[in-house]
């Protein structure tokens, strides 16, 4: 057995070696690929109305979509008005400062969309935002 003595024992490493990483990187991507197809909720298909001068949507604790038809979602789910105001009363409860986003059908009429604003409203629910579409020929000068 011998003991090397010298300049390699004393030497600075100068290199990191990346490949342990990439690897761990690597299979993290194809974790989430797998599991993001099971994390999709389930959707509502809606003709929002466009905007040239849309801004960002406040992200709020509930979503509501009115489809064409007038039927209420929650969450993909479709409800009705009175599973509605209870769900909204709940979330006031739970938050005063609950928020809500109403996305509705532009061929739905305008007082049934301001039927569930007043309806949200009368809940306690004190600040909304309309969701709509930004039109894609707008140009930002």
């Amino acid at each position: 057995m011998s003991i090397q003595q010298g300049d390699d024992m004393d030497a600075e490493i100068v290199a990191i070696n990346v490949t342990p990483l990439v690897d761990v990187v690597l299979v993290l991507l194809i974790i989430f690929m797998v599991t993001a197809s099971f994390i999709i909720k389930e959707t509502v298909e809606v003709d929002l109305p466009k905007a040239a001068n849309a801004g960002e949507t406040v992200q709020g604790l509930i979503s509501i979509v009115i489809d064409n038809e007038g039927k209420f979602f929650l969450d993909g789910t479709e409800v009705n008005e009175a599973a509605l105001k209870q769900h909204v009363r709940d979330s006031v409860l739970k938050d005063k400062e609950s928020r809500a986003i109403v996305s509705a059908d532009q061929a739905l009429s305008y007082g049934r969309v301001m039927h569930v604003i007043d309806l949200i409203k009368g809940e306690g629910i004190a600040k909304f935002a309309l969701n709509i579409q930004k039109e894609a020929s707008a140009v930002s000068e």
